[in-house]
């Protein structure tokens, strides 16, 4: 059974940067692709960023030129690097990954202060 495992959450001030990582428990090039995407109190989740198993990226229009997504193929890792943060970037983090299944990880909270 397919495992993605969220980390590198936290508490921040404004301005500043965090990176999130999400380890899958196989090869993350099995996938179609990773997207991370965010869930705020009250609001419905949203799509933050994704890459293809080809290496495409693209981003929100709310967190482009902020937020960096990348991987690591020899950990089966994908992270999302986190600059220039705004108290309105404070949510849970999920990572998904995509073939002809859904699998979701547990989520790691980002909280920015103003």
């Amino acid at each position: 059974q397919v495992q993605l495992v969220e980390s590198g959450g936290g508490l921040v001030q404004a301005g500043g940067s965090l990176r999130l990582s999400c380890a899958a428990s196989t090869s993350i090039l099995s996938f179609a692709g990773v997207r991370w995407f965010r869930q705020a109190p009250g609001k419905q989740r949203e799509w933050v960023a994704f890459i293809t198993n080809s290496g495409n990226t693209n981003y929100a229009d709310s967190v482009k030129g902020r937020f960096t997504i990348s991987r690591e193929n020899a950990k089966n890792t994908v992270y999302l690097q986190m600059n220039s943060l705004k108290p309105d970037d404070t949510a849970v983090y999920y990572c998904n990954a995509w073939n002809s299944n859904d699998y979701w990880g547990q989520g790691t909270q980002v909280t920015v202060s103003s």
